[in-house]
């Protein structure tokens, strides 16, 4: 199996820096949007009805303020992941009864839903097991910071 880089799911056009959403709803809404705009998905309904699927079992608010809600779906065309920081911390349905102030959205085709994604959760949930990280991306003002903190760390 070759080696999954993390430059190959990460797209700077899918990070967004300082959201103003105020809500669980909004933000989803937002990278559903911008999944859409960018090509990554067909269908933002669709898509956004199956995140919400899987946030019924079971919480995907994962503490230290980190989301990681995914959809599984065939709306998506390309398994990715979009990122958001938020200005404000907002409610979700939390390990630890927290907030939220990073939200990290994968959209996994459902032909990857085995392998590929099974690998980036992980390569992700290894780096949200690092305090410095998650003390980073919180911190992270630009873009580019975002896009470089994932894929080097």
């Amino acid at each position: 199996m070759e080696m999954l880089e993390l430059e190959t799911i990460v797209h700077k056009n899918l990070l967004q820096i300082n959201s103003t959403a105020t809500s669980k709803a909004e933000i989803l809404e937002e990278l559903g949007e911008r999944l859409q705009k960018e090509g990554f998905i067909t269908n933002k309904k669709m898509f956004l009805d199956d995140v919400y699927l899987r946030e019924t079992e079971g919480e995907t608010g994962i503490g230290e303020g980190i989301a990681i809600p995914h959809g599984k779906s065939k709306a998506v065309k390309e398994t990715t992941v979009a990122i958001a920081t938020l200005q404000h911390e907002i409610e979700w349905e939390t390990l630890d009864g927290d907030g939220v102030e990073v939200v990290i959205l994968f959209a996994v085709r459902d032909t990857d839903a085995n392998t590929t994604h099974i690998l980036l959760l992980q390569k992700i949930a290894i780096l949200l097991a690092d305090e410095t990280f998650i003390a980073s991306i919180k911190q992270v003002q630009t873009i580019d910071d975002l896009y470089t903190l994932i894929t080097k760390s």
